[in-house]
């Protein structure tokens, strides 16, 4: 029995360094070197380049976290990720929010977007690390302006004072993530409820969520049972979905086109042909709608998410 479990510890160690080293030479093939990393209160932030963009990657202590935020070297302002095009597909939806509330930061990516689109908007982003706002303004050249402004806690917080405030926001975007997923508190119905509290009757919310997650039926739910119907936004060219909720009636696929056309111009800028994207917006329901929606007594979101 002891050889076994040796046997199996040296092979253990052998496959963990083996990796490592593949790893290692993988990326110092591609050319990526690490030119920043700190240790937050909350996640450990890296920062890396090669010679066509520099990205920003929050990382846990279970597993190495993906890009939370790239932008290109030589064109900062076209957009790297799928995810980012898919939210602004939500322009098709309402196209002229002037008051922007983003739960938050990684790069400064959609921020500077909006602001690029709608200089004369108000966008407040709600960043729970203070560390993710110097590393976007060291690396990432993001500045905040009268226009722009970052208020540093969580955003849970952040809303419910808003709302104790009497404050509306006619765009709210949820764009927060811990290295591994969202946050759960920022999941629930409750959450939910509240932000839909902030918005006026043409109010609209944009979460960026997973479209292969174990959480996807659960999380469809609790969407649908705070704004009934939304549109679902699902693309074959990455994992990630777009949940565009209102209080307004949705637009049908034809508005969404004619919708497309006029915005196409205005968007190619960030590298995106956004009449591409009114085929891949859907209200139909596709998740089991007997799944348990997430509360805040029940939000079992890392379980769910392994």
């Amino acid at each position: 029995m002891k050889k076994k479990i040796k046997y199996w510890f040296s092979s253990f160690v052998l496959f963990f360094f083996a990796s490592f080293f593949i790893l290692q030479n993988s990326s110092a093939q591609r050319g990526i070197r690490e030119i920043h990393q700190e240790r937050s209160l909350y996640r450990n932030i890296i920062v890396t380049e090669d010679s066509t963009r520099r990205c920003l990657r929050f990382t846990m202590t279970r597993r190495t976290g993906q890009n939370q935020s790239c932008r290109f070297l030589e064109n900062p302002q076209e957009l790297v990720f799928p995810y980012a095009k898919m939210t602004l597909s939500s322009l098709l939806v309402q196209a002229e929010p002037q008051r922007i509330l983003i739960i938050g930061l990684g790069g400064g990516t959609l921020p500077e977007v909006y602001h690029t689109l709608f200089p004369e908007a108000e966008i407040i982003i709600s960043e729970i690390d203070e560390a993710v706002l110097r590393v976007a303004e060291d690396f990432f050249e993001f500045e905040q302006t009268d226009k722009i402004k970052v208020d540093i806690g969580d955003g849970r917080v952040y809303v419910k004072r808003a709302a104790l405030r009497n404050e509306s926001f006619d765009l709210v975007i949820i764009d927060a993530f811990n290295g591994e997923y969202i946050p759960e508190h920022l999941m629930t119905e409750e959450f939910l409820e509240e932000i839909k509290s902030l918005l006026p009757e043409d109010g609209m919310l944009v979460s960026n969520t997973f479209s292969t997650s174990r959480l996807y039926d659960a999380e469809s739910q609790t969407y649908h049972n705070v704004f009934g119907e939304f549109i679902n936004l699902r693309m074959n060219n990455t994992g990630n979905r777009i949940i565009i909720a209102s209080r307004q009636e949705l637009p049908g696929l034809n508005t969404l086109n004619r919708r497309a056309a006029n915005w196409r111009n205005r968007l190619e800028i960030f590298g995106m042909d956004v009449t591409d994207y009114p085929r891949f917006m859907s209200k139909e329901i596709d998740w089991n709608v007997d799944e348990r929606p997430l509360t805040d007594q029940y939000s079992p979101a890392n379980l769910l998410n392994n």
